[in-house]
């Protein structure tokens, strides 16, 4: 494994995060942020990020709120 640098890191710090590197890629990044304070505070940022949108997705959309948005949907349908 070699350091990746900066660049590459952030660059495909989504994917890093999601698990979509390949095993070489996805090492290198990990031996990088093992080494960089920099870019792990990054990918923390990216964790937690990703863990409140995940949370945010398991609740419920308020009755009134589905309604206005599926009624907007529609009428945006009907105009294409």
């Amino acid at each position: 494994m070699t350091d990746c640098g900066c660049e590459k890191a952030l660059a495909e710090l989504e994917e890093f995060l999601h698990n979509e590197l390949n095993q070489a890629d996805y090492a290198d990044i990990k031996e990088h942020m093992t080494n960089c304070g920099d870019c792990e505070a990054e990918a923390h940022v990216g964790i937690v990020l990703t863990q409140a949108v995940q949370r945010a997705c398991k609740e419920s959309m308020p009755e009134e709120l589905r309604i206005r948005v599926l009624t907007r949907i529609r009428e945006i349908q009907s105009t294409h």
